[in-house]
């Protein structure tokens, strides 16, 4: 008995020998789950990495991407009628320690990403703790600069960046006594529900990704995660959840330079993209009428707008949206007789269509017998018959309710007064 434990008091004695000889790391080292990061501040990592994009970016992208994403419209090269270079994107993305834009969310993990001929370039910058966050800050708006060589400011591209992830940047700055960074910003989010919010479970990126994409996101950790996981490694010091949220956010940054490129592919090949991404052709025709008519910021080439027709006619085959569109865009364009048939075809139920579209179709056809056949009697009936349909918006039914009073008014004073409505 007295033997074995003094055996083994000399085995403690010796390992405590051997832990004192050992040298004592860095105070400011990375944990070994980050060994292969390095560091770029107080208590702030660093890491690159480069990897080949699962679809290819073009040379250029096209002019026509602002019709979908609305952001371009106002970035220098759109103004110009030029295209976007791929190397002036920004693409970015936050890791918080929660959702709330207030003063006590912190941001500890950042990842931007440039396109690098068919790769894409991502850095990332790690927060280890509460006192390092003027030198992660410092570091993560340092790569909002322009490239060397490139003469436009960088083009921010993010998802639901503008309601989140540029609040907390922009408050963190604030916080820390730095100028918040200036540049332009396209957030993804909005054209995204645009074309899958009717055809997908949701809107998440990973969801578009995975369903409309076709990426691989499996065994990747919920983005929910990150705060506790973040919290648990100051408290604990094990960072491997914390390692899984930066892979995480890797990933949503690939995902959304993949997301810019799908975007762009559909502009320049609506037709053959509708098999590949799944979205609404419908939405996407609506979305590219409406641009032209509302007129673009930028040079528009006659490919885009004959493009934007072909999608307009193509989606009027199918959907009672865009034939409304489509009709009311002939009347425009002085085909009255060709916009009066397909608003016709509209009211007598051609389409599955809601009776706000055939009240809409109804009252176009009242509003162009009233000015332009001069026809009121049946003016009225078109009146009517959009009144007939029931369940209305009240500012249609109430647009209607006047019409219908305006006409019969005008009906009386044409067959009471001398000579009749025309004065002859």
């Amino acid at each position: 008995m007295g033997k074995d434990l003094k055996a083994r008091l000399q085995r403690i004695r010796e390992k405590a020998r051997l832990e004192a000889s050992k040298p004592e790391p860095p105070e400011d080292a990375p944990p070994p789950v980050f060994a292969h990061w390095t560091p770029a501040g107080f208590k702030t990592l660093k890491r690159s990495l480069q990897v080949a994009m699962p679809l290819k970016p073009p040379p250029v992208f096209c002019a026509a991407l602002a019709f979908l994403v609305k952001d371009l419209a106002y970035y220098p090269s759109s103004l110009a009628g030029k295209g976007l270079v791929p190397e002036n994107l920004l693409f970015f993305d936050l890791e918080t320690t929660g959702l709330s834009q207030g003063a006590g969310t912190l941001a500890f993990l950042a990842a931007l990403g440039r396109f690098q001929g068919d790769s894409l370039l991502m850095q990332q910058y790690l927060l280890l703790d509460y006192p390092g966050e003027a030198d992660f800050l410092e570091k993560v708006i340092a790569r909002f600069c322009p490239e060397p060589g490139v003469e436009e400011p960088p083009l921010l591209v993010t998802y639901n960046g503008k309601a989140f992830d540029s609040q907390i940047l922009q408050t963190r700055c604030l916080m820390n006594g730095m100028v918040p960074p200036a540049y332009f910003h396209a957030d993804l989010l909005y054209p995204a529900r645009r074309l899958w919010k009717r055809t997908l479970p949701n809107c998440s990126q990973a969801t578009i990704e995975t369903m409309a994409l076709g990426l691989d996101r499996q065994g990747d950790m919920p983005g929910s995660l990150a705060p506790e996981a973040w919290f648990s490694f100051l408290r604990t010091g094990d960072a491997g959840p914390l390692s899984g949220v930066c892979d995480h956010n890797l990933r949503d940054i690939l995902g959304l330079a993949s997301l810019f490129v799908a975007f762009h592919k559909i502009c320049v090949c609506p037709f053959e993209s509708r098999q590949v991404f799944h979205f609404d052709f419908e939405a996407l025709a609506l979305l590219w009428h409406r641009a032209l008519r509302r007129g673009f910021p930028g040079s528009v080439g006659e490919d885009s707008v004959s493009l934007g027709r072909e999608l307009l006619e193509a989606a009027a085959g199918e959907y009672p949206r865009a034939a409304l569109a489509r009709a009311f865009d002939l009347m425009e364009r002085g085909k009255h007789e060709e916009g009066r048939e397909a608003l016709g075809r509209i009211v007598q139920g051609a389409f599955d269509s809601t009776p706000q579209i055939q009240a809409a179709a109804s009252r176009g056809l009242a509003v162009d017998a009233e000015w332009r056949l001069r026809n009121l009697p049946l003016a009225l009936d078109y009146t009517e018959s959009a009144l007939a349909l029931g369940v209305l918006s009240q500012g249609l039914r109430e647009e209607l309710l006047r019409r219908r009073e305006r006409i019969r008014r005008k009906l009386e004073a044409s067959t009471s007064g001398p000579g009749g409505y025309f004065g002859f």
